[in-house]
């Protein structure tokens, strides 16, 4: 799965430190799913897109979907 996390997270002017801990979460989390070694849990992608305010399919694109 690709994400925008990193450029939304950026535009908003946070930390990776910053929004793990919007989020509950670890920075070593927001890492992972920036970098795409980690897909979160669907409450915590809704949480994501929520925090973003951004509809979760802006943030998260299922990569068997996407058109060459």
């Amino acid at each position: 799965m690709r994400n925008r996390l990193k450029e939304l997270r950026t535009a908003q002017g946070w930390s990776q430190a910053v929004m793990g801990e919007k989020l509950d979460v670890s920075r070593q989390s927001i890492i992972a799913i920036e970098s795409g070694r980690f897909d979160p849990s669907l409450p915590l992608a809704f949480k994501i897109a929520r925090l973003l305010g951004e509809p979760i399919e802006s943030v998260f694109q299922d990569d068997a979907t996407q058109k060459p």
